[in-house]
């Protein structure tokens, strides 16, 4: 397979103001949240990070997605430098994070047309483009609905597709099952796939198991900022189940046993 994404050694520190030392009873005054990381992701696949809370996995991502700079390292999607090239990286991906906060006042449709704006793209092709996915996603009924108005679910959907305007070939997502009802997360995961089988690149962060083991072709296991184990599933997990084998990784990763 093609490599389409390399990650050489990032890394990335965050001073603690007065208030996050007290709420995490510490008196440090800066935290490793990614520490040297490595991987190497093809196209045409789904890589997932899996990782407990705070293990640097959204860090991660929004240094691929350049909207944070590493204090360390680099990273080349599809050849260009997240570090000296932001704007060519930008244009190649997709990016949808839980936090994503749509303006309540905007409706599907104009931020669907807003967004395709900013990118360039023919009238004609974001019509046919908008038409498609807010059909597959539910979300032409609430075509002319304002966000302020719609389900959280309805809500993720919107954002799914206001993050893939460009149809990217290399798309980023951030926790895409996070507080979603179990019916619009199948239609989210439902949806990933159909992007692999078009030959997209996946880059997923998750703590949820059973998603790694649905979705991804290769897994990489962060904890405390650090890639403990990047392989396929079977190759890390040799017979055991992913859950068990994480449990046993994180308890040796702590106990400084491996």
């Amino acid at each position: 397979m093609n490599e389409i994404l390399r990650v050489e050694g990032l890394s990335k520190t965050f001073r603690l103001s007065r208030k996050q030392q007290q709420i995490e009873g510490t008196d440090r005054k800066e935290i490793v949240a990614v520490d040297n990381l490595s991987f190497t992701a093809n196209k045409g696949e789904i890589f997932g990070l899996l990782g407990p809370n705070g293990a640097g996995k959204t860090t991660t991502l929004r240094m691929l997605a350049t909207l944070i700079a590493p204090d360390k390292g680099d990273a080349f999607i599809d050849g260009c430098s997240i570090v000296s090239q932001p704007e060519q990286v930008r244009a190649k991906i997709g990016f949808l994070t839980s936090e994503l906060k749509l303006e309540d006042f905007f409706t599907p449709n104009y931020l669907f047309d807003f967004f395709s704006q900013l990118y360039g793209i023919d009238p004609e092709v974001v019509a046919k483009r908008k038409a498609k996915l807010f059909e597959r996603f539910g979300i032409d009924k609430f075509a002319e609905v304002k966000v302020a108005n719609l389900s959280t679910g309805m809500k993720q959907k919107t954002s799914l597709v206001v993050s893939l305007v460009h149809d990217p070939e290399f798309v980023i997502f951030d926790e895409p099952t996070n507080g979603l009802d179990v019916l619009t997360a199948r239609t989210v995961t439902d949806y990933l796939l159909e992007l692999r089988e078009q030959g997209k690149t996946i880059i997923l962060s998750t703590h949820i198991f059973s998603l790694v083991e649905r979705l991804c072709d290769r897994v990489g296991i962060i904890i405390d900022g650090q890639m403990t184990h990047c392989d396929t599933l079977q190759g890390i997990c040799g017979g055991q189940s992913l859950e068990d084998r994480f449990f046993d990784i994180y308890k040796a990763k702590k106990g400084g046993l491996e």
